[in-house]
């Protein structure tokens, strides 16, 4: 976690929301705070109501003193610079992104400040330039959850050591489930086994998927959505 981020956040809308009476007259009448995510808005609702309790207990409520303005990409990625730009033409005040928004805004050499959660290394992924000073517009928070594949694979071959096929249920949603990806990929090879992949946006193809995999004899699931086959 970027020790930084929560203070630089809530100092942007503090500043925002005090703005002198003499430069409201170019600026919103309550400061928008974007919300930009490439996931559909549907199954989401628990972020978003987090994202408020959060805002909320820093003192912004929506409504009251800040404006949040929610956009959703609906799993097109080619929509987010539209987005983007929606977001900014309303004055923004900062913009909070999952990782393939923060990437758009990074695309767009937007100066608004963008606070972004990811799952990935973003340094690796060019989002900023370290962990303790990430530079320029760009702050957030990081769980590093694509490191986890290989951990999760090495447990389960422990529970299933006769594992012969290892099958991978994700859902695509940027740069750390491709990392996630090929992490695993590259783990199952050097164990010498099998991986098979399914994408799944929505329930039907989880069913689709799961089904996939009965006809494989694939019998074991692993929470994170990974299932293996014993021999």
């Amino acid at each position: 976690m970027f020790d930084m981020g929560r203070r630089k956040f809530i100092t942007l809308l503090g500043g925002a929301a005090a703005w002198p009476l003499a430069a409201r007259g170019q600026q919103p009448a309550m400061p928008v705070v974007g919300f930009l995510r490439n996931t559909p808005s549907t199954s989401f609702d628990h972020i978003v109501a987090a994202f408020r309790q959060g805002l909320s207990e820093a003192g912004f409520v929506d409504g009251r003193n800040v404006a949040i303005q929610q956009r959703w990409a609906e799993g097109r990625d080619d929509r987010l610079p539209a987005l983007l730009a929606d977001l900014i033409s309303l004055k923004a005040a900062v913009i909070v992104a999952n990782t393939a928004g923060a990437f758009a805004a990074k695309a767009a050499a937007t100066t608004v400040p963008v606070v972004f959660a990811t799952g990935s290394d973003p340094v690796r992924d060019g989002l900023v330039t370290s962990l303790n000073r990430p530079s320029a517009n760009f702050t957030g928070v990081t769980f590093i959850a694509s490191e986890l594949g290989t951990k999760r694979l090495e447990l389960l071959r422990q529970l299933v050591p006769k594992a012969t096929t290892v099958a991978m249920l994700v859902m695509p949603s940027g740069k750390e489930t491709e990392v996630e990806r090929a992490d695993v990929a590259k783990a199952t090879q050097a164990l010498g086994l099998q991986l098979v992949v399914a994408d799944a946006t929505s329930r039907p193809e989880i069913e689709t998927a799961f089904a996939t995999f009965a006809e494989r004899r694939l019998g074991r699931l692993e929470v994170e959505m990974i299932v293996v086959q014993a021999a």
